[in-house]
């Protein structure tokens, strides 16, 4: 994991990176999603379609981020008219970004054989020779995909990887300290030219180079696990538990530290990081490739994550960042296949378990979500993060009985006096209580969210509303939302809520100003669009209430909802319901807050 300093810097030199991929090359089409046991495209798919037909489907697929469909569908294509350069390069690209490198491989050969100049098939054919051990190529094919910041760095790093495999240490390190260029270099220099020299048996220059490395950067977490690694060895375990327990101020509980600390503490030393000049390589296409993740650079990022797990399948940071990276464009579908991919021995393995049963959830897999999570619960019980995820899954499945005790799990394993952040446990356990008609518990537990966060916007809007709704605490409650839209005014559900809010204390035209507004904020919303209908019937605007509630309807609200919907359409409203709820569902934060 990067420093927030380098993420930054890294993201500034990626403007002028020469490895130009095209966008949308990631995920599954909607009509044949990962979730289907049957694959797709099949050979039969493939064999009926004609060239025109496979380019026309693999551009979709690229349109839909679905690499993998993509390359099956370009390399049809490119079956039918071998000859296609485009095609050639885009089957090459789209087998590249679905991490089918030994197919990538063949393509980039391909490319190679007409244009000696493509970069990333250079990057691609070296990757591969270094992995075969072919050290001299791979050093001729590396060195020539550079252009850029970003990709001079990997290409220095992997060239001096592969000086070390061929055994030339001396060659590697000087190799890597020529480089020259933007302020972040040095890190990532001293670190890798440290980790060659460890492999070399060198331990006292590397642990020189190591010391360097720290220094630029104490929260940097692999230079920290290779600095504790030297110093278990070298010095002590008392030395290497420092550098850990200082990290662990920063960014507590990292499964990695906490592994370290418990070897270094039994008196184990710890071997260095890498193993082989295989493993450095894949070491160096992660580091750059998980600080490209989230910061705009996820076609680059894509590419050094995939080059890094052909060098070394199971690198279990290199998987949790193609996963995260899945996630960040939005294709849970994809992120499931690489968590499920997390080695078992992993100390990761759990964080993996916990972001895979986040994504089955986001599939509709959610009761195989809840499988993973309850098992990871049971073999550590205490296991906050585990828990609200389980909580959050059941909350948003509207397993709301579950969902309280399952937060109440949560609270149980919290301190005795909860930190700040613990608002967020209360006021998800209460919402649950509330929908679960335990609505004394869940007051307790708003105005315990309000004691940790006194001006939290949801919970003021939360508990406000319900107060309105019952008819109790009107002028408190009132307040309350009037706070939560001073800190919130663009949030449609918060203004929805003052609107509604307002109808109920029987202020028709004051609602319909600020349900109008909510509209605005949030037009697709069936049950805005149903309070706006009330409110119109009730200030006389009957056409447009009609309007609005046929709206409402064919937004899909709530099943139990669309019965009261139609009658409303049918018959409107009537006289001696002016301060009835309406289908006033509190959803304006069951799955929303965090």
């Amino acid at each position: 994991m990067l420093s927030t300093r380098f993420r930054r810097w890294a993201i500034a030199a990626l403007a002028v990176s020469a490895l130009a991929l095209p966008g949308h090359v990631l995920a599954q089409t909607p009509e044949h999603p990962a979730g289907n046991s049957a694959e797709f495209p099949t050979k039969n798919d493939l064999k009926s379609m004609t060239r025109s037909g496979s380019y026309l489907a693999a551009r979709h697929a690229s349109v839909e981020r679905d690499a993998g469909s993509a390359a099956a569908f370009y390399r049809s294509a490119l079956r039918k008219d071998p000859k296609n350069s485009e095609l050639l390069d885009r089957a090459f690209i789209s087998s590249l970004a679905d991490g089918e490198i030994d197919e990538a491989v063949k393509l980039a050969d391909r490319i190679l054989a007409h244009d000696k100049s493509n970069r990333v098939a250079r990057l691609v054919v070296g990757v591969r020779d270094l992995k075969q051990k072919r050290y001299t190529t791979a050093q001729l094919n590396i060195n020539q995909s550079v252009r850029g910041p970003i990709t001079d760095l990997v290409a220095t790093l992997l060239s001096a990887w592969a000086s070390s495999g061929a055994g030339d240490t001396k060659a590697a390190v000087a190799h890597i300290d020529k480089l020259t260029g933007p302020e972040w270099y040095p890190i990532f220099k001293d670190l890798h030219a440290a980790m060659i020299l460890e492999l070399a048996n060198r331990e006292k220059d590397g642990g020189a180079r190591l010391e360097r490395a720290y220094k630029l950067d104490d929260s940097m977490l692999r230079v920290v696990d290779a600095y504790a690694r030297w110093n278990s060895r070298n010095k002590d375990g008392a030395a290497a538990a420092a550098i850990y327990e200082a990290f662990e101020k920063k960014l507590p509980r990292h499964p990695l530290v906490q592994e370290g600390l418990r070897e270094v503490r039994a008196g184990k030393k710890l071997p260095p990081l890498v193993d082989s000049a295989q493993a450095g390589a894949a070491e160096a296409l992660y580091g750059i490739g998980a600080t490209l993740t989230r910061r705009g650079g996820e076609d680059l990022a894509l590419v050094y994550l995939q080059l890094a797990l052909y060098l070394a399948p199971n690198h279990p940071l290199a998987l949790l960042s193609l996963a995260d990276l899945y996630e960040s464009v939005k294709k849970p579908a994809m992120a499931i296949k690489v968590y499920e991919r997390v080695p078992a021995s992993s100390p990761l393995k759990r964080n993996a378990q916990i972001q895979l049963a986040t994504n089955l959830d986001a599939v509709d897999r959610s009761e195989e979500g809840i499988k993973i999570l309850k098992e990871v619960i049971d073999q550590t019980p205490k296991d906050v993060e585990a828990i609200m995820a389980l909580g959050n899954i059941e909350r948003s499945r509207k397993k709301f009985s579950d969902c309280a005790l399952t937060y109440s799990k949560g609270i149980d394993a919290m301190p005795a006096t909860p930190e700040k952040n613990a608002w967020v446990t209360y006021y998800y356990r209460g919402i649950c209580e509330e929908r679960s008609k335990q609505w004394a518990k869940a007051e307790a537990d708003m105005r315990k969210a309000l004691e940790l966060q006194p001006e939290q916007p949801h919970v003021l809007n939360y508990l406000g509303y319900s107060w309105i709704d019952q008819g109790v605490n009107l002028d408190e409650g009132m307040k309350m939302i009037k706070r939560a839209v001073d800190q919130r005014p663009d949030d449609g559900y918060i203004v929805d809520s003052l609107g509604w809010a307002y109808y109920r204390i029987g202020n028709f035209e004051d609602a319909v100003k600020h349900l109008e507004r909510a509209i605005d904020l949030k037009p697709e919303d069936p049950t805005i669009n149903d309070h706006l209908g009330d409110a119109y019937w009730r200030v006389g605007r009957t056409l447009e209430a009609k309007f609005q509630w046929q709206h409402a309807r064919d937004l899909k609200p709530e099943p139990e909802e669309l019965p009261k919907i139609d009658a409303k359409i049918a018959n409107g409203l009537p006289e001696d319901t002016s301060s009835s709820s309406a289908a006033a569902d509190k959803k304006k934060e069951d799955g929303k807050g965090g």
